[in-house]
């Protein structure tokens, strides 16, 4: 979680658009996102926050606008003002500065928890096998899971499952993390051991954007928030103002239908990782 912004945002959507068969999902969306910010998307489901994550990590192109991250321009090529399509090579290059995880793990079922953090930097990265074995290893203690390096996805829960798929994430060293309802499909009892590690994350300067409907974990940890519906950005601001002192219509009514309809899964995010050590508080002389 920051306490300021830089000049120079690390990311910068500016129109994007996006119609599937005719219907239009993203209406010139607007965002920018600074270094070490966490930005929650919140807003109806059909209401665009999932194309806008896919559309900046380019698994959906553009129809409009454009999309900066670190100053690179995703999914194209501006020669004297006209777009190119990049090959899809280049945008393979563009993406593995950016970290994804998904409402499902998406885990290889054959490999094992060491293995699936393991696979991308052999693959894509070209690392040999110790010295990405001896990063998985850190990743694994860094999300809880040291004690899980040989346990194949059946076997773990499916709070464990997301957090190795947080920790494959991480193995590539993305500048940026989206993270698409990585809750949504979790028991209740297991969504505190995900935000936890999301909110580490976001201690240790991580930038963020996560579609969710944690509403606790949207007030407690972001910097950040921006209310989506029908495929446009209704309100964005501050989370307590935003989440608490709401001041459009569609933003009252969807927060007022969570609050009915919705029971958060923790009353707050946890501060301690199940299976790590609590970092001793520092000391002032």
């Amino acid at each position: 979680m920051t306490t300021g912004t830089t000049s120079t945002p690390l990311v910068h959507a500016l129109n994007v658009s996006k119609a599937f068969h005719g219907n239009e999902v993203l209406k010139g969306i607007d965002l920018d996102v600074h270094r070490g910010q966490v930005v929650c998307l919140l807003g109806p489901s059909g209401s665009g926050k999932t194309t806008f994550l896919r559309c900046i990590n380019q698994l959906e192109s553009l129809d409009g606008g454009r999309i900066w991250v670190d100053g690179d321009l995703m999914g194209y090529e501006d020669r004297g003002g006209t777009l190119h399509d990049l090959t899809d090579r280049a945008i393979a290059a563009q993406r593995r500065n950016i970290g994804m995880v998904f409402q499902r793990f998406n885990l290889f079922p054959h490999m094992t928890a060491v293995q699936n953090i393991m696979e991308a930097p052999i693959q894509v990265k070209g690392e040999n096998k110790a010295k990405a074995r001896e990063r998985a290893m850190t990743l694994l203690e860094r999300v809880g899971l040291s004690d899980k390096p040989d346990a194949y996805p059946s076997q773990l829960s499916g709070g464990q499952q997301q957090r190795v798929a947080i920790a494959r994430a991480l193995a590539m060293n993305p500048k940026l993390m989206l993270f698409d309802e990585p809750t949504s499909a979790l028991d209740p009892e297991l969504v505190g051991e995900v935000l936890a590690v999301m909110r580490q994350l976001a201690r240790d300067g991580m930038t963020m954007i996560v579609v969710t409907h944690e509403m606790v974990f949207a007030r407690e940890v972001a910097d950040h928030v921006v209310f989506m519906d029908g495929g446009v950005v209704v309100e964005q601001g501050d989370p307590r103002s935003v989440i608490d002192n709401p001041q459009h219509n569609r933003t009252r009514t969807f927060l007022g239908r969570m609050q009915a309809e919705y029971k958060p899964a923790v009353e707050h995010v946890p501060d301690v990782i199940p299976g790590t050590v609590p970092k001793a508080p520092t000391s002032v002389d």
